[in-house]
């Protein structure tokens, strides 16, 4: 299963564009937080770490902008593990348009397991490893 992911689809809507008629940059970064849920989930699924009082936590994110998105265009956004830590996570998200292919934006993230009780990093487990490990290029 190397490789992308789809982590999201979905529309450009008015109400995410701005008074220049392009999608505002609070909501890139909402579209990325919904589509890094979906690719953890793909690591450590919510239901194995809430239990164990774990999470994850963004550490670094680095947003490139190279095509405006304009109202109404259809978009997706993949994922993919560039690096795999102890206790972290490296990732890509690219946003696209589904239609031209045309790519918006790349969001690139650091993310930590980390231990809510303790307010530190935890390493991953084996299982965790291993899913990750099968996403990895």
């Amino acid at each position: 299963m190397a490789g992308p992911v789809e982590t999201y689809r979905g529309v450009a809507y008015p109400w995410l564009c701005d008074a220049m008629g392009h999608m505002n940059t609070q909501f890139y970064s909402t579209l990325y937080d919904g589509a890094a849920f979906h690719f953890l989930a793909l690591i450590a699924p919510t239901s194995e770490l809430a239990p164990r009082r774990l999470g994850w936590a963004d550490v670094r994110q680095t947003t490139e902008y190279k095509h405006e998105v304009r109202a109404g265009s259809l978009l997706v956004i993949t994922t993919r593990l560039v690096k795999l830590g102890t206790s972290s996570i490296t990732y890509l998200h690219e946003m696209r348009n589904v239609e031209s292919g045309l790519l918006h934006s790349t969001s690139e993230l650091v993310t930590v397991l980390f231990d809510l009780d303790a307010r530190r990093a935890a390493p991953l487990d084996a299982a965790a490893r291993g899913r990750a490990a099968a996403l990895l290029e």
